[in-house]
Protein backbone atom coordinates (compact mmCIF):
# COMPACT_ATOMS: atom_id res chain seq x y z
CA UNK A 1 0.00 0.00 0.00
CA UNK A 2 1.53 3.30 -1.08
CA UNK A 3 1.63 6.45 1.02
CA UNK A 4 1.07 8.61 -2.05
CA UNK A 5 -2.03 9.58 -3.97
CA UNK A 6 -3.03 7.66 -7.05
CA UNK A 7 -1.42 10.45 -9.13
CA UNK A 8 1.88 10.10 -7.25
CA UNK A 9 1.57 13.23 -5.09
CA UNK A 10 2.09 13.04 -1.29
CA UNK A 11 -0.89 12.34 0.93
CA UNK A 12 -2.36 14.97 3.22
CA UNK A 13 -0.96 14.68 6.78
CA UNK A 14 -4.20 15.88 8.36
CA UNK A 15 -6.11 13.11 6.63
CA UNK A 16 -3.51 10.57 7.69
CA UNK A 17 -3.77 11.67 11.33
CA UNK A 18 -7.54 11.36 11.14
CA UNK A 19 -7.24 7.96 9.49
CA UNK A 20 -4.92 6.75 12.25
CA UNK A 21 -7.31 7.93 14.97
CA UNK A 22 -10.21 6.05 13.34
CA UNK A 23 -8.06 2.96 12.89
CA UNK A 24 -7.00 2.99 16.54
CA UNK A 25 -10.43 3.63 18.02
CA UNK A 26 -12.50 1.58 15.60
CA UNK A 27 -15.07 4.37 15.56
CA UNK A 28 -15.66 7.61 13.65
CA UNK A 29 -17.32 9.07 16.74
CA UNK A 30 -14.50 8.12 19.09
CA UNK A 31 -11.91 9.42 16.64
CA UNK A 32 -13.74 12.74 16.33
CA UNK A 33 -13.81 13.06 20.10
CA UNK A 34 -10.11 12.27 20.38
CA UNK A 35 -9.20 14.78 17.68
CA UNK A 36 -11.56 17.52 18.82
CA UNK A 37 -13.38 17.46 15.47
CA UNK A 38 -16.98 17.11 14.41
CA UNK A 39 -17.87 13.62 13.22
CA UNK A 40 -18.91 14.83 9.72
CA UNK A 41 -15.43 16.32 9.36
CA UNK A 42 -13.82 13.01 10.24
CA UNK A 43 -16.13 11.17 7.84
CA UNK A 44 -15.33 13.63 5.04
CA UNK A 45 -11.58 13.30 5.59
CA UNK A 46 -11.74 9.51 5.50
CA UNK A 47 -13.78 9.58 2.31
CA UNK A 48 -11.35 12.04 0.74
CA UNK A 49 -8.40 9.82 1.67
CA UNK A 50 -10.13 6.77 0.22
CA UNK A 51 -10.75 8.67 -3.00
CA UNK A 52 -7.14 9.81 -3.19
CA UNK A 53 -5.85 6.29 -2.65
CA UNK A 54 -8.57 4.69 -4.74
CA UNK A 55 -9.01 2.16 -1.94
CA UNK A 56 -11.69 1.40 0.63
CA UNK A 57 -10.16 1.79 4.09
CA UNK A 58 -13.07 0.99 6.39
CA UNK A 59 -16.21 -1.09 6.29
CA UNK A 60 -19.09 0.67 8.02
CA UNK A 61 -20.66 -1.52 10.71
CA UNK A 62 -23.80 -1.03 12.84
CA UNK A 63 -21.43 -0.12 15.70
CA UNK A 64 -18.18 1.46 14.57
CA UNK A 65 -16.03 0.59 11.57
CA UNK A 66 -13.75 -2.30 10.62
CA UNK A 67 -10.48 -1.61 8.78
CA UNK A 68 -9.78 -3.33 5.49
CA UNK A 69 -6.43 -5.05 4.82
CA UNK A 70 -5.36 -1.90 2.96
CA UNK A 71 -6.11 0.14 6.07
CA UNK A 72 -4.10 -2.22 8.27
CA UNK A 73 -1.17 -1.92 5.88
CA UNK A 74 -1.36 1.87 5.81
CA UNK A 75 -1.63 2.10 9.60
CA UNK A 76 1.42 -0.12 10.04
CA UNK A 77 3.42 2.20 7.75
CA UNK A 78 2.43 5.54 9.24
CA UNK A 79 1.72 4.96 12.95
CA UNK A 80 5.27 5.26 14.31
CA UNK A 81 6.34 8.15 12.01
CA UNK A 82 3.22 10.18 12.82
CA UNK A 83 3.61 9.58 16.55
CA UNK A 84 7.24 10.74 16.39
CA UNK A 85 6.34 13.74 14.23
CA UNK A 86 3.67 14.79 16.72
CA UNK A 87 6.18 14.72 19.56
CA UNK A 88 8.58 16.96 17.61
CA UNK A 89 6.06 19.29 16.01
CA UNK A 90 3.76 19.68 19.00
CA UNK A 91 5.84 19.39 22.19
CA UNK A 92 3.27 21.39 24.15
CA UNK A 93 0.22 19.63 22.79
CA UNK A 94 -2.37 18.11 25.12
CA UNK A 95 -1.39 14.69 26.47
CA UNK A 96 -2.20 11.65 24.36
CA UNK A 97 -5.54 9.99 24.86
CA UNK A 98 -5.60 7.80 27.99
CA UNK A 99 -5.24 4.06 27.58
CA UNK A 100 -8.68 2.52 27.99
CA UNK A 101 -8.39 -0.73 29.92
CA UNK A 102 -11.13 -2.95 31.31
CA UNK A 103 -11.33 -6.18 33.27
CA UNK A 104 -12.72 -7.95 36.33
CA UNK A 105 -12.67 -5.70 39.38
CA UNK A 106 -10.76 -8.19 41.51
CA UNK A 107 -8.03 -8.80 38.95
CA UNK A 108 -7.68 -5.10 38.29
CA UNK A 109 -7.30 -4.36 42.00
CA UNK A 110 -4.94 -7.16 42.93
CA UNK A 111 -2.99 -7.93 39.77
CA UNK A 112 -3.14 -4.90 37.50
CA UNK A 113 -2.76 -1.87 39.78
CA UNK A 114 0.82 -2.82 40.78
CA UNK A 115 1.66 -3.15 37.08
CA UNK A 116 0.14 0.20 36.15
CA UNK A 117 1.68 2.12 39.04
CA UNK A 118 5.16 2.70 37.55
CA UNK A 119 3.69 3.50 34.13
CA UNK A 120 1.30 6.07 35.58
CA UNK A 121 4.09 7.56 37.70
CA UNK A 122 6.13 7.96 34.50
CA UNK A 123 3.36 9.84 32.71
CA UNK A 124 1.07 7.24 31.12
CA UNK A 125 -2.62 8.06 31.56
CA UNK A 126 -5.03 5.16 32.04
CA UNK A 127 -8.79 4.89 32.38
CA UNK A 128 -10.04 1.60 33.83
CA UNK A 129 -13.51 0.10 33.74
CA UNK A 130 -14.64 -3.09 35.45
CA UNK A 131 -17.45 -5.47 34.69
CA UNK A 132 -18.42 -8.86 33.30
CA UNK A 133 -16.35 -10.39 30.52
CA UNK A 134 -19.03 -10.47 27.81
CA UNK A 135 -19.99 -6.83 28.35
CA UNK A 136 -16.37 -5.67 28.33
CA UNK A 137 -15.55 -7.66 25.19
CA UNK A 138 -18.55 -6.06 23.46
CA UNK A 139 -17.10 -2.70 24.48
CA UNK A 140 -13.75 -3.68 22.99
CA UNK A 141 -15.37 -4.61 19.69
CA UNK A 142 -17.24 -1.29 19.67
CA UNK A 143 -14.02 0.68 20.23
CA UNK A 144 -14.72 1.77 23.80
CA UNK A 145 -11.62 0.00 25.11
CA UNK A 146 -8.08 -0.56 23.89
CA UNK A 147 -7.43 -3.64 26.02
CA UNK A 148 -9.66 -6.03 27.94
CA UNK A 149 -8.66 -8.58 30.56
CA UNK A 150 -11.00 -11.53 30.32
CA UNK A 151 -11.55 -14.87 32.01
CA UNK A 152 -13.48 -15.88 28.88
CA UNK A 153 -11.73 -16.66 25.59
CA UNK A 154 -13.01 -14.07 23.09
CA UNK A 155 -14.86 -15.39 20.06
CA UNK A 156 -14.99 -14.03 16.54
CA UNK A 157 -12.41 -12.55 14.20
CA UNK A 158 -12.71 -8.96 15.38
CA UNK A 159 -10.80 -9.63 18.63
CA UNK A 160 -7.46 -11.33 19.22
CA UNK A 161 -6.30 -12.51 22.63
CA UNK A 162 -3.17 -13.90 24.20
CA UNK A 163 -3.03 -16.09 27.29
CA UNK A 164 -1.90 -14.36 30.46
CA UNK A 165 -2.06 -17.01 33.16
CA UNK A 166 -3.92 -19.98 34.59
CA UNK A 167 -5.58 -19.44 37.94
CA UNK A 168 -6.45 -22.27 40.30
CA UNK A 169 -9.79 -22.28 42.11
CA UNK A 170 -9.81 -23.17 45.81
CA UNK A 171 -12.70 -24.10 48.10
CA UNK A 172 -12.13 -21.98 51.21
CA UNK A 173 -13.73 -21.04 54.49
CA UNK A 174 -12.94 -20.26 58.09
CA UNK A 175 -11.63 -23.13 60.22
CA UNK A 176 -15.07 -23.74 61.72
CA UNK A 177 -16.22 -25.12 58.34
CA UNK A 178 -13.31 -27.52 57.81
CA UNK A 179 -15.42 -30.63 58.41
CA UNK A 180 -18.78 -29.17 57.46
CA UNK A 181 -18.25 -27.54 54.07
CA UNK A 182 -21.02 -29.57 52.40
CA UNK A 183 -23.67 -28.09 54.70
CA UNK A 184 -22.11 -24.63 55.17
CA UNK A 185 -23.78 -21.50 53.76
CA UNK A 186 -22.56 -20.73 50.24
CA UNK A 187 -21.09 -17.32 49.43
CA UNK A 188 -21.12 -16.19 45.81
CA UNK A 189 -20.64 -13.16 43.56
CA UNK A 190 -23.72 -14.12 41.48
CA UNK A 191 -27.04 -15.80 42.17
CA UNK A 192 -26.36 -18.66 39.74
CA UNK A 193 -23.16 -19.67 41.61
CA UNK A 194 -20.94 -19.79 38.49
CA UNK A 195 -17.60 -20.55 40.16
CA UNK A 196 -19.07 -22.82 42.82
CA UNK A 197 -21.07 -24.79 40.26
CA UNK A 198 -17.98 -25.28 38.13
CA UNK A 199 -15.97 -26.44 41.15
CA UNK A 200 -18.66 -28.93 42.22
CA UNK A 201 -18.96 -30.34 38.72
CA UNK A 202 -15.18 -30.66 38.26
CA UNK A 203 -14.25 -32.00 41.72
CA UNK A 204 -17.36 -33.90 42.82
CA UNK A 205 -18.69 -34.83 39.39
CA UNK A 206 -22.19 -33.62 40.22
CA UNK A 207 -24.39 -30.59 39.84
CA UNK A 208 -24.63 -28.09 42.68
CA UNK A 209 -28.29 -27.41 43.41
CA UNK A 210 -28.07 -25.39 46.65
CA UNK A 211 -29.08 -21.74 46.85
CA UNK A 212 -26.51 -19.12 47.84
CA UNK A 213 -26.77 -17.70 51.35
CA UNK A 214 -24.95 -14.50 50.38
CA UNK A 215 -24.57 -12.83 46.99
CA UNK A 216 -22.29 -9.83 46.56
CA UNK A 217 -20.91 -8.89 43.11
CA UNK A 218 -17.26 -8.57 44.11
CA UNK A 219 -15.02 -11.50 45.00
CA UNK A 220 -13.10 -9.34 47.46
CA UNK A 221 -16.31 -8.85 49.43
CA UNK A 222 -17.04 -12.59 49.17
CA UNK A 223 -13.54 -13.22 50.56
CA UNK A 224 -14.20 -10.81 53.45
CA UNK A 225 -17.43 -12.65 54.30
CA UNK A 226 -15.60 -15.98 54.26
CA UNK A 227 -12.87 -14.62 56.55
CA UNK A 228 -15.59 -13.42 58.94
CA UNK A 229 -16.98 -16.96 59.10
CA UNK A 230 -20.19 -16.49 57.10
CA UNK A 231 -19.74 -19.67 55.07
CA UNK A 232 -17.68 -21.24 52.28
CA UNK A 233 -16.87 -20.15 48.78
CA UNK A 234 -14.57 -20.82 45.83
CA UNK A 235 -11.93 -18.21 45.00
CA UNK A 236 -8.99 -17.88 42.65
CA UNK A 237 -5.91 -18.83 44.66
CA UNK A 238 -4.20 -15.48 43.98
CA UNK A 239 -7.11 -13.68 45.64
CA UNK A 240 -6.88 -15.60 48.90
CA UNK A 241 -3.16 -16.48 49.06
CA UNK A 242 -2.47 -14.14 51.99
CA UNK A 243 -5.44 -15.44 53.98
CA UNK A 244 -4.38 -19.05 53.36
CA UNK A 245 -0.88 -18.23 54.60
CA UNK A 246 -2.01 -16.50 57.78
CA UNK A 247 -4.74 -19.04 58.52
CA UNK A 248 -7.74 -16.73 58.40
CA UNK A 249 -8.97 -18.98 55.59
CA UNK A 250 -8.25 -22.65 55.05
CA UNK A 251 -8.40 -24.77 51.91
CA UNK A 252 -11.25 -27.15 52.66
CA UNK A 253 -10.16 -29.64 50.00
CA UNK A 254 -6.92 -30.45 48.20
CA UNK A 255 -8.00 -32.21 44.98
CA UNK A 256 -5.36 -33.74 42.73
CA UNK A 257 -6.91 -31.99 39.75
CA UNK A 258 -8.28 -28.60 40.87
CA UNK A 259 -10.34 -26.50 38.45
CA UNK A 260 -8.25 -24.08 36.44
CA UNK A 261 -9.39 -20.93 34.67
CA UNK A 262 -7.36 -19.22 31.95
CA UNK A 263 -7.08 -15.44 31.78
CA UNK A 264 -6.56 -13.52 28.54
CA UNK A 265 -5.65 -10.03 27.42
CA UNK A 266 -7.60 -8.99 24.33
CA UNK A 267 -7.39 -6.23 21.73
CA UNK A 268 -9.11 -5.50 18.43
CA UNK A 269 -7.79 -7.64 15.60
CA UNK A 270 -7.51 -4.90 13.01
CA UNK A 271 -6.35 -1.94 15.04
CA UNK A 272 -2.90 -0.59 15.83
CA UNK A 273 -2.46 0.15 19.52
CA UNK A 274 -1.16 3.54 20.56
CA UNK A 275 2.37 3.58 22.01
CA UNK A 276 0.94 4.03 25.51
CA UNK A 277 -1.51 1.13 25.11
CA UNK A 278 1.30 -1.02 23.77
CA UNK A 279 3.37 -0.23 26.89
CA UNK A 280 0.47 -1.18 29.14
CA UNK A 281 -0.17 -4.43 27.28
CA UNK A 282 3.48 -5.45 27.27
CA UNK A 283 3.92 -4.61 30.97
CA UNK A 284 0.94 -6.78 31.87
CA UNK A 285 2.28 -9.64 29.77
CA UNK A 286 5.68 -9.45 31.44
CA UNK A 287 4.17 -9.32 34.94
CA UNK A 288 1.92 -12.29 34.15
CA UNK A 289 4.98 -14.54 33.82
CA UNK A 290 5.23 -14.43 37.61
CA UNK A 291 1.54 -14.97 38.28
CA UNK A 292 1.77 -18.73 38.58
Amino acid sequence: MTTRNADGSPLDLTQLRTFLAVHRTGSLTAAARALGLAQPTVTAQIRALEERLDRQLFERLPRGVAPTPDADDLAARIAAPLDQLALVAEPDRAPAEPVRLAGPAEMVAVRIMPVLAPLVAAGTRVRVDTGLADDLLDGLRAGRYDLVLSAVRPRGRSVVASTLMDEEFVLVGARRWRDAYETAPLLSYAVDLPILRRYWRHVFGRRLTAEPALVVPDLRAVRAAAVAGAGVTVLPRYLCADELRDGTLVALLDPEDPPINTGFIAERAHSVLSPAATRVRDAIRVAARDWA
